[in-house]
């Protein structure tokens, strides 16, 4: 096939195209609904990966990404610790200890999750949780039962710094004449943090010491630790690593990752990821069913010069690269277009909404945007990969052109 050939006849035909004016209107709008296609697909991904990537770090930094979980106290924890941060995507390990309870203050009593931690081995996630207010983990003390709440837990209970809770842990429990009775301490609340996620209605910190005397075990023992990843989304595959790691020294351990309790969340909003995605790609499709029809109109028009050609030599092949270049340059200024129209929007999404005073979260806040460079190269190839397809039906019909039939009464 003589590409250089057909692409100069495609592109002349191209240009040529307002002759016929019906033709010509099905191809603007082709070419529009590439470029609406492109660029809401842009727009609408970015803004969906922003809320994902928020989504991660105001929650996913707050609770543990990977818990190693040994049925025995662990000796040496602390050349564990070392071993697995040397794993590739390990940021942190840190001794943790956590237990379902109830907080309950003066006023209301409400379900938690209570996490120990060391304060000395938590800079890693001190870093993560950037709203925390009014304190830090260095607050919590061993022996002083101090506690950091959620914001929100601390709105439900109407509680602030200084005031005092009771915490009862489910474990723990002795048994009386009078039946269970749970473990149970007053705590003084050291410090309110926001991660503005649900996170913020459902956690509290507690020192590691005071919380093993909540649960009544036995003081300095350590079972667990809690591991800080670089991308949290990469738990399972770490998961039989990091269990190899103890196995190796003779040790065993199980563990769990976030998606037990968080990964329904990050599936729902993967799925509404995807079926937006979806939708906005059959805007793209039926952009190019309207290639198709603009090119089945021009093969019809063309058909007497096709015939001409043919008899000069002009091969099959050549012919179908003819219509082939000509709807495919169509695809390819829609795709450019919608680039360049989609990333513009994305980047001055925020800029554009507050000049109009629209706000979709509410006063004072931005939506979360977040361009990936890899994801736009699937919207390009998948643009032209589709608007491809829709060429080669008009191509082969063209191609079929018998010169002696077309020619007859000419």
């Amino acid at each position: 096939m003589n590409f250089a050939l057909s692409a100069h006849i495609g592109f002349r035909y191209w240009r040529a195209r307002k002759a016929n004016a019906f033709a010509s209107f099905i191809t603007f709008f082709a070419v529009s609904g590439i470029l609406l296609g492109v660029a809401a697909l842009i727009v609408v991904s970015s803004v969906m990966n922003g809320l994902e990537g928020q989504l991660k770090q105001r929650i996913l930094g707050a609770v543990p990404q990977l818990t190693v979980h040994s049925e025995q106290a662990l000796t040496d924890w602390e050349a564990n610790v070392t071993d697995l941060t040397r794993l590739p995507g390990v940021l942190a390990a840190t001794p943790s200890i956590s237990t379902q309870a109830m907080v309950q203050s003066p006023s209301n009593i409400s379900a938690i999750q209570v996490y120990g931690i060391y304060p000395e081995y938590e800079k890693v996630l001190e870093g993560k949780m950037q709203g925390m207010l009014n304190t830090h983990f260095g607050e919590l003390e061993a022996g002083k039962y101090r506690v950091i709440l959620g914001s929100e837990l601390a709105r439900r209970l109407g509680v602030s710094i200084g005031d005092k809770v009771r915490i009862l842990s489910v474990e723990g429990v002795v048994y009386s004449p009078l039946g269970p009775v749970p473990s149970q301490r007053k705590f003084v609340v050291a410090g309110i943090f926001e991660m503005g996620s649900q996170v913020d209605a459902s956690l509290a910190y507690v020192h590691y010491e005071d919380a093993q005397r909540l649960m009544r075990q036995a003081p300095g023992e350590i079972k667990h630790l809690r591991l800080y990843l670089a991308d949290p989304f990469n738990a399972e595959n770490l998961n039989t690593k990091v269990e190899s790691q103890f196995t190796s020294h003779g040790i065993k351990v199980s563990t769990s990752d976030w998606r037990d309790t968080y990964g329904h969340l990050f599936s729902a909003v993967k799925m509404e990821k995807n079926m937006m995605s979806l939708m906005l790609s059959l805007i793209i499709a039926v952009a190019a069913f309207n290639i198709v029809s603009a090119l089945v109109m021009m093969v019809v028009d063309k058909t007497t010069d096709v015939a001409v050609l043919k008899t000069q030599g002009l091969s099959t092949s050549s012919v179908m690269g003819l219509f082939i270049f000509q709807g495919s340059l169509n695809a390819i200024i829609g795709l450019i277009l919608g680039l360049v129209i989609g990333i513009g929007l994305t980047l001055n999404l925020n800029t554009m909404m507050n000049s109009v005073g629209i706000s979709i979260l509410g006063a004072g806040q931005s939506l979360p945007v977040q361009l990936e460079w890899s994801q736009m190269g699937w919207i390009v190839l998948g643009t032209l990969v589709i608007t491809f397809c829709a060429t080669i039906y008009p191509a082969l019909r063209a191609a079929k052109v018998q010169p002696a039939t077309a020619l007859r009464y000419e």
